[in-house]
């Protein structure tokens, strides 16, 4: 009965030390909770979290508060140089003049030309020369231009100045047109043929071989129609000229502007003076014609 009454008390202390140590009769979670080597029981409040989540909030919110890496600047520099463009854009527009919709464009600048054979234009007429007997002048021009060629008439394109220089040089009293030049032979003793027949854009759309063929052909028209001077209106005609009868090019330097001028004033001041004489001499065959019919009636 003692040997009983002892086991029931050793098996009652190890029921109570058991449930002392380990349940104190209820589970305690925290018990088995993991704690990291920076963590005190104080922290300690909740179920496992990460690092990150268990950060004071002072730390968080200054590591917030910092300024961002490298990735801030970019966007910011990006809408700075839009910024800046737009700025541009608004101050050029207010430096540009304000101009209509149907305001031409600008012209395209053209590479330098190349010869352009003779089908090129083949649809534009040719030019009629204007020559009569008896002239003052006969002008020789290079070939016809395609304004010309279009509209039918001599030098008529606005940026030409060779109705100005006649005007200006006292070759013709008034100021005359293009569309005037079928006239001029018999109002001023004054006409017009060209070197090469056929149009073009410009001179160095031709080829040497036809301006120089077309030396003989000027040569029988001077031979024919007899003009008392032959003005040779283009610097390219000239060579031609030049080639066939000294056998060479014209060097640089022999036909200066200084050299074109002093021609024109040549040429200027004798169209006057001839045409004066001619007007003087015309007069007095009209007063010798007027007393042979008076003595003729006598």
């Amino acid at each position: 009965m003692a040997a009983d009454k002892d086991d029931r008390e050793t098996h009652g202390k190890a029921d109570n030390s058991l449930g002392e140590t380990s349940f104190k009769g209820r589970l305690q979670l925290k018990n088995f909770m993991f704690k990291g080597p920076s963590q005190t029981s104080s922290s300690i409040s909740s179920p496992r979290r990460s690092q990150r989540l268990s950060t004071p909030q002072s730390v968080t919110s200054s590591q917030h508060s910092l300024p961002l890496p490298s990735e801030a600047p970019p966007k910011s520099k990006k809408r700075k140089t839009r910024t800046e463009l737009l700025d541009a854009d608004e101050s050029s527009d207010k430096n540009t003049p304000l101009t209509p919709s149907s305001s031409s464009p600008k012209k395209r600048s053209r590479g330098p030309s190349s010869y352009a054979p003779p089908s090129t234009y083949a649809h534009l007429p040719l030019l009629p020369d204007a020559i009569a007997p008896n002239l003052l002048i006969l002008f020789i021009g290079l070939n016809p231009g395609l304004q010309t060629a279009r509209v039918g008439h001599a030098y008529a394109h606005p940026s030409n100045l060779f109705w100005k220089l006649l005007h200006s040089s006292g070759i013709t009293p008034v100021r005359c047109r293009a569309h005037e030049d079928q006239s001029m032979p018999a109002r001023y003793a004054l006409g017009h043929t060209n070197i090469v027949a056929r149009p073009s854009r410009n001179g160095a759309e031709l080829s040497k071989a036809e301006m120089d063929e077309g030396v003989a052909i000027l040569e029988d028209k001077c031979r024919r129609w007899r003009p008392e001077v032959a003005c040779i209106t283009g610097k390219s005609i000239w060579e031609s000229v030049f080639r066939v009868r000294h056998g060479r090019s014209l060097a640089k330097g022999e036909f200066k502007p200084e050299e074109k001028e002093r021609i024109w004033k040549i040429l200027g001041d004798w169209c006057v003076k001839r045409r004066k004489e001619r007007e003087d001499a015309a007069a007095e065959d009209a007063e010798d014609s007027k007393d042979v019919e008076e003595s003729s009636s006598a």
